[in-house]
């Protein structure tokens, strides 16, 4: 039996192969798999066939597949429910928005096939979700690292899923983030326009570019408060970042580009505990979200103040303030839950 996926390039694979894409995507078991189906006529881009498996796609392309689940590139069963709490900020017949916690991965990979956030969604919603992405991949919109916390979408139909990813895409989704980050950073507000692409000595890792493989990527940030330096550390810096684009890691990337490396960032940070202010994830956090609903076009909004372990980290650093910014008058008590909205 046949099934086709519709799948839409975002921003991490705007430049791939089409081959290494549909295998990274999940929908070929493979890369060799992958080239298969796009011999055989089964993909299509943006509605016409495919000609080559070494296509490059580009963000907003539309990917179909069709694939005989008897044959190569079957996915499998579905996936299995998973009683996972999840703190739903607001949903309706196809919009939710919730607030993912630390250590849980956004869909199935080598080693988590059945503990996550895909996995709590067909707990919470059965098969009433968005299938876009895959069998694999149910509700998923848009991902956060699994130690990074906050607030994020998911669909719950294909109508849905196709117009949330259409927003980031058209980068009319505004997400912004809470961010600490090593040493004083002095410009009130800033602009990090540096490609990204995965180091070459490290497969697992990401690295600021100018080569030809690296993908465009763009952070700007607003400085909220300053911490003086202490006896083991160079002080600190608390920052709000906006994405104008979503690679891999961008902002733990970004902020070690410029020497700032996120607090706690066990990839591209400081090893040092006592640096680290005894976090053991990185100090970065979806507090903010707005969007137009794609059905409604009601004004969405959604703050999400700092969880625990990184609210008491700030706090720890309350007798070193050197002040806050005018901004950070603004969002601070807010990302410390004084003062809500959304």
């Amino acid at each position: 039996m046949a099934r086709v996926l519709d799948l839409l390039v975002d921003e991490s694979g705007d430049g791939r192969r089409l081959d290494a894409w549909l295998a990274l995507e999940g929908a070929a078991a493979s890369r060799s798999a992958a080239a298969k189906l796009v011999e055989a006529g089964a993909v299509t881009l943006n509605g016409a066939p495919c000609p080559t498996k070494s296509e490059r796609v580009r963000l907003g392309d539309r990917i179909h597949v069709a694939i005989d689940d008897d044959g190569e590139g079957s996915e499998g069963a579905a996936l299995v429910p998973a009683a996972i709490p999840l703190d739903v900020r607001y949903e309706d017949d196809g919009v939710v928005v919730l607030s993912k916690q630390a250590g849980l991965v956004c869909h199935p990979s080598p080693g988590h096939e059945a503990d996550t956030l895909a996995n709590a969604l067909v707990a919470r919603y059965g098969s009433g979700l968005g299938m876009l992405q895959g069998d694999d991949r149910p509700g998923i919109v848009h991902r956060l690292d699994r130690d990074t916390t906050g607030l994020m979408l998911a669909a719950r139909t294909d109508e849905a899923q196709r117009a949330l990813q259409d927003l980031i895409r058209l980068r009319e989704l505004d997400r912004r983030y809470a961010v600490l980050v090593q040493g004083y950073v002095a410009p009130a507000t800033g602009l990090i326009d540096v490609g990204i692409a995965r180091s070459r000595k490290d497969r697992q890792r990401m690295a600021a570019s100018s080569g030809a493989r690296a993908r465009e990527a763009i952070t700007t940030f607003t400085t909220l408060e300053r911490f003086e330096a202490g006896s083991s550390d160079e002080g600190y810096s608390l920052l709000e970042c906006h994405l104008y684009t979503g690679r891999t890691h961008q902002i733990r990337v970004h902020m070690a580009h410029i020497s700032h490396p996120v607090v706690g960032d066990p990839v591209y940070g400081k090893g040092d505990a006592r640096r680290n202010l005894g976090l053991a994830r990185q100090f970065l956090h979806s507090w903010r979200l707005s969007l137009a609903h794609p059905f409604t076009g009601e004004e969405l909004a959604f703050e999400d103040p700092l969880p625990e372990d990184l609210r008491e980290a700030l706090l720890a650093l309350s007798g070193r303030s050197m002040g806050r910014t005018e901004a950070g008058e603004e969002l601070v008590p807010r990302l410390l839950g004084q003062g809500v909205s959304g």
